[in-house]
């Protein structure tokens, strides 16, 4: 069996704030309450600068860790890092006009208009990004007449693309009686299909790789690409593939609400360790539908609307280099179906079995990465820190381990912890999002080891009552001698 690892590692944020309207909870409230509540959302948007000087969004790019959060005085948005790049040690932050350009390269079936005097600026927007530099953008095309983007808005289902506060083109419905297939539906897919597009070639950058390597993609994000017969039967990592000239690789996508990244990562080592793929990425694109979707706690609160970008991920998994992160196959911790759902249970399931197979206490894990929410989204929503409770359980355990007291429980929550800095975009923040980070401290000997723990709510499917899980242990490579002794262990 072959040692994996996690080579490399990507993640960005596409700034759509012209998007928040199509949000699900946007677009439902607005419907109801009209342009009254439509203009409170357009006042509480934020402009390029302010989400790249955003504390938490540099900390998803990698240019902060985590733990530098503690030192900035809460609300973040009240201390912007001034001068901050948009390019960050894990990906960058794509303002909207290039995004637009971008999402017009990923649409095959002309379902997105541009208009004739917005065209040019994308493509400008566009062609200027180091990935694009040079390339073929003529897909774009010269533009369509507004009368008939407002004609098609109108009289046949489009919906209108807005670019600051303007309409610059539309996108189409493709079937008049399937629902699957209406605008709103394929605009997410489009959003979806352009922002991992965009992680992906991220990480293929930073793998130093070309595309035509890569053997699988798999797909972790949670929209559903399908028709009226087969709703959410996907296809998105091959047509991301595609985007990227990954020519040799074949696809599929994995659907598991949050855990659906660390389900993709346990499949890719699976595949790998079998030595029928020897380089899987996964890759996760964005949620349109989580877009503004505690805008109404924001407003409240008079603050900006943070729901502002789409999250997006990608990460490669080969065997062992002698130097990569590595995954221990022993320590995946699996929710089963017979665990119950009580918050001690899928703790029990996801923490303290694996962490006794491999026999570790709790305070051998130097850093946990759970749900990592940015608590300035959720708090004011009435939703909580959703990350500090996590900790705060986890170390409540080690307290009922007598591993520590319990007066130890915050100095435990500060050390093995960190403050929530991902946007709320499902699949996104369910631990995966310290991935980056936990890589680049164990490559300069600062860490050894993080544990990833996601949890998922399968009740929203409104098919079961159980709660789902997975975690797994990453953990700095000892080199090969020693990991060949590891691997053999795990056999056995």
């Amino acid at each position: 069996m072959n040692t994996t690892v996690i080579k490399a590692f990507s993640q960005v944020l596409v700034h759509v704030p012209d998007f928040v309207r199509y949000g699900s909870k946007p677009s439902r409230e607005t419907g109801c309450s009209g342009a009254p509540l439509l203009s409170a959302i357009e006042a509480h948007l934020r402009s390029f600068e302010e989400a790249v000087e955003y504390p938490a969004n540099q900390v998803f790019i990698g240019n902060l860790h985590p733990d530098r959060l503690n030192g900035i005085e809460r609300p973040w948005y009240h201390h912007p890092v001034k001068g901050a790049s948009r390019y960050g040690a894990h990906g960058e932050i794509m303002p909207q006009e290039e995004f637009l350009g971008l999402m017009k390269l990923a649409d095959d079936f002309d379902l997105m208009w541009i208009e004739q005097e917005a065209a040019p600026m994308l493509k400008r927007s566009l062609g200027a990004h180091p990935f694009w530099k040079g390339s073929d953008l003529g897909k774009i095309g010269a533009g369509m007449e507004m009368a008939r983007i407002r004609d098609r808005i109108e009289n046949r289902g489009s919906l209108p693309l807005y670019h600051r506060g303007r309409v610059v083109g539309c996108i189409h419905r493709h079937h008049e009686q399937d629902d699957t297939l209406k605008a709103q539906v394929l605009m997410e897919n489009l959003l979806t299909k352009a922002s991992g597009t965009l992680a992906l070639k991220n990480l293929l950058e930073r793998a130093g790789i070309e595309a035509a390597e890569v053997d699988l993609l798999l797909n972790c994000s949670e929209e559903a690409v399908g028709d009226r017969y087969n709703r959410g039967g996907g296809g998105l990592a091959k047509a991301i593939g595609e985007m990227c000239g990954c020519v040799c690789a074949t696809g599929c996508d994995i659907k598991a609400f949050c855990v659906g990244p660390l389900y993709a990562l346990m499949h890719a080592v699976g595949l790998v360790r079998s030595g029928l793929f020897n380089r899987v990425v996964v890759v996760g694109g964005g949620s349109m539908a989580k877009l503004g979707m505690k805008f109404k706690g924001h407003l409240g609160k008079d603050m900006p609307i943070l729901e502002d970008v789409l999250g997006a991920l990608a990460f490669l998994v080969t065997g062992d280099d002698g130097k990569s992160p590595l995954i221990r196959p022993d320590s995946i911790g699996i929710h089963n179906i017979g665990s119950g759902s009580s918050q001690q249970s899928i703790m029990e399931s996801l923490i303290l079995k694996p962490l006794d197979r491999m026999g570790k206490k709790i305070t051998d894990v130097d850093k946990y990465a759970v749900e990592l929410q940015n608590p300035e989204v959720t708090v004011p929503a009435g939703s909580g820190n959703v990350p500090l409770n996590n900790y705060r359980m986890i170390g409540a355990l080690a307290v009922l381990r007598q591993e520590i007291r319990r007066e130890e429980i915050g100095r435990f929550v500060l050390e093995h912890g960190m403050p929530g800095f991902s946007p709320t975009q499902g699949h996104v923040p369910a631990a995966v999002s310290f991935l980056g980070h936990a890589i680049d401290a164990m490559g300069r000997g600062e860490m050894d080891n993080t544990m990833f723990v996601a949890r998922g709510s399968l009740f929203l499917g409104r098919m079961t009552q159980l709660a789902d899980g997975l975690s797994l242990l990453v953990e700095k490579n000892p080199g090969k001698e020693a990991l060949n002794s590891l691997s053999k262990k795990a056999e056995d």
